[in-house]
Formats: C-alpha cells, sequence, structure tokens
C-alpha cells in the first residue's frame, strides 16, 4: 500500500492544474494516470481539432500560452503546452495506474488499482465529467457493412476521401469533424435528430466568450434574451437548412441539460455553400441503406458516431449519489466541496469556458486543502 496525503486521479488538464496550483502552496500530491503519458485526450483527438476556446482563457495556472500560438491552438499547440506545463512544474504522475475503487475507510480515502492501493487524506477526482463514449444503438446497425466508429477514434477526412459519411449528431465534435471530411474529399452529411444552439466562435472579431463572461452573470434566461438578436443576425433562419432551434438559449441548455452549444467554426457556412448536407433522425439501417425518421433513405459507405459520452466516474467512486448532484453547481456554490477531503475538478459545464473554469478549481480546491493543512498542524 502506498500513503500519500494527496491522490489526484488523471493527469490531463485538470490534474495538472491541481498538482501545480498545490505545489504552490507547498504541498506534494500524487498523480496517477490510466495511460502511460499525460493529457492522453488530447493525444488521441482528430488531427482537426483546435481550441474552440480563445487562448487567453484557456491557460492554466500561473503559465500562460506563448504569444507566438495563434487565438485558437491547435490540438498538438495543446499538447506540447501542457509538456511544458509538466516539465515546468516538476510534475511526474505515475502512469498505467487506473482507478477502480475509490471509497472512504474511518478517516483516509483507499484508491484501489491496477498497480496497487494508495491511502491518501484527501482525493481529487480529474477525469473530467464524460469518459465513456456512448454505445452506438440503432435498429440495424449490425447489418452495416462499411466502416462504423465512434467519433473518439476518428482521425482525419483523409481516411474517407470519396466516401459518403454520414456524421451522426451535431455538437463540436460532430460539426469539426464534418468540415473535416468535406475538406478531404468526402461526401459529409449529418444526422441531427433534435434541436440545437449555435453561436457564433467570433463576433466582430472578439472571442464569444469574452462577451460571454458578462452575459454569463446574468439569469441564464436574461442572457439568452439580450444574446438572441445577435444570433438571429448572425445565422438568419436555421429551420431551412435542416435544423431545429432549440427553445431556449444557450445559457439556459448549459444550466438545464449541462451541455454547450455549437460554437460555429465554419460549419453553417459548409451547410448553406451544400458542401455538408443536413438529414433528420435516424429510424433504422438496412445494410448501406439509413432510413431516417422523414421516411428518406440514403446509402452510406461509413457513419461515425459523435453521440457524445456518459459520466462514468460513479461507476468508481462509493460515496452517497447525492455528491454527483452537487456537481451540477460551480465549486464555489457546492454543498459538499472538499467535505471527507473529497474534491472534484472540471466537472461543472461552464458559460465561461470549461478551461479557465478548471484553473479556478484547481486553485480554489489547492487553497482549501491548504487550509486544512495549516489548521490541522495547529492541532
Amino acid at each position: 500500500m502506498t500513503e500519500t496525503a494527496i491522490l489526484i486521479v488523471g493527469s490531463s488538464i485538470s490534474g495538472l492544474a491541481v498538482a501545480a496550483s498545490l505545489k504552490k502552496q507547498g504541498l506534494h500530491p500524487t498523480v496517477i494516470e490510466k495511460e502511460d503519458n499525460i493529457a492522453s485526450p488530447w493525444r488521441h483527438h482528430y488531427n482537426r481539432l483546435h481550441l474552440h476556446t480563445n487562448k487567453r482563457i484557456s491557460s492554466l495556472p500561473f503559465k500562460k500560452f506563448d504569444k507566438s500560438i495563434p487565438r485558437y491552438p491547435s490540438r498538438q499547440q495543446v499538447v506540447d503546452y501542457l509538456e511544458g506545463y509538466q516539465k515546468e512544474f516538476g510534475l511526474q504522475p505515475i502512469f498505467k495506474t487506473e482507478a477502480k475503487t475509490i471509497k472512504r475507510q474511518s478517516e483516509y480515502w483507499i484508491t484501489e488499482t491496477n498497480n496497487g492501493i494508495f491511502k491518501s487524506k484527501y482525493v481529487v477526482i480529474a477525469t473530467g465529467p464524460f469518459c465513456k463514449p456512448r454505445l452506438i444503438q440503432f435498429e440495424g446497425i449490425e447489418t452495416f457493412p462499411g466502416d462504423l466508429i465512434h467519433s473518439q477514434v476518428y482521425k482525419s477526412g483523409q481516411d474517407f476521401k470519396d466516401k459518403r459519411v454520414l456524421v451522426v449528431g451535431f455538437g463540436n465534435s460532430a460539426c469539426e469533424i464534418a468540415i473535416d471530411l468535406s475538406e478531404h474529399g468526402a461526401n459529409a452529411f449529418m444526422s441531427v435528430r433534435s434541436p440545437v444552439n449555435i453561436i457564433p466562435r467570433d463576433l466582430m472579431g472578439i472571442p464569444i466568450l469574452e462577451v460571454s463572461m458578462f452575459l454569463s452573470r446574468l439569469p441564464p434566461r436574461l442572457g439568452d434574451t439580450l444574446s438572441a438578436p445577435i444570433m438571429k443576425l448572425t445565422f438568419g433562419n436555421i429551420e431551412k437548412w435542416g435544423l431545429k432551434k432549440k427553445p431556449y438559449g444557450a445559457f439556459e441548455q448549459i444550466r438545464r441539460e449541462e451541455t454547450v452549444p455549437v460554437l460555429d467554426i465554419g460549419v453553417i457556412s459548409y451547410i448553406r455553400q451544400g458542401h455538408i448536407r443536413v438529414l433528420g433522425g435516424i429510424k433504422k439501417i438496412a445494410g448501406r441503406s439509413v432510413v431516417f425518421e422523414n421516411g428518406h433513405q440514403e446509402e452510406f459507405d461509413a457513419i461515425i458516431a459523435a453521440i457524445g459520452y456518459d459520466r462514468n466516474y460513479a461507476d468508481i467512486l462509493e460515496v452517497d449519489k447525492s455528491r454527483f448532484d452537487d456537481l451540477k453547481l460551480p465549486t464555489s456554490q457546492q454543498n459538499f466541496f472538499g467535505k471527507d477531503g473529497l474534491y472534484f475538478c472540471g466537472f461543472w459545464i461552464s458559460p465561461r469556458g470549461q478551461i479557465r473554469e478548471i484553473s479556478l478549481d484547481a486553485k480554489r480546491i489547492a487553497k482549501d486543502i491548504s487550509l486544512r493543512e495549516k489548521a490541522a498542524d495547529k492541532f
């Protein structure tokens, strides 16, 4: 059994941010990571990926992106930044160590892994909220003879040149993948079942999330009301392109659904120009033919399911389930923040940028642990 005061589970953006913030407080956490390197999600994402949030609000505590990096860093630039961050703060995770169960015993947390047992006073869950790819479930899916993949394993549109490819979903990854397919010569289609919210990534040269900093301080419905004219002026009537608008706006979507709206990086332009065709929800699949809910039918060579991820932290964490409801709130408003030495970093879906929120979480967690340790030293 390995004993450590603070155990951090995960070494991507959240884990690195918390570890560095703790070191700034003079504390020395142990970080475990199931993969064989840091920032594994960023290394394995599709090649075209860029940050959808501008670099000013997407840096981790105590280290900004270099001035030479563009406003929206590429996947590789993010990986390079995180590697530099790890080196600068001397962070050395224990790799190939996956948490299987985490439970409270007496005054400590016991974390069982494939690489031994860890006993700690504090545990920080820094895996992120979405870890488990959703299963692809459509009637007749087993009859499809072409390529059928989840967006998690998609790499490049180059692999689908001259093929008819259906992207299922209309989130940020789905939209960027559809653009990537079109850019590489594939015939790109999107299956969109549910209504959507779309916001411009930039507004008159200003990153939209900079504007969101102000609007997000208002009640969600008021923020949506004030931003609605901008959305309509920017995109017009999206229904004529085969899309349906949600009955509420982006801020209310984040509050109700805990999902972010689409930050448009060009997908609407591609749809308008006919480079990407929008189809409805899938009813069933019969061989290469996909039958849609409106009766329309098309044949495809490949289907890419960009249908998101499920939260799986409850699978390994043995605590009262009410603690998971707490994650719908920012850490500053959580009822159980730090209770029994358990913390979560990066789980609240923020309208002000996820990485920005992670940085705030990391500093708040580190400060809270430091204060608890100082208080304990007095006794």
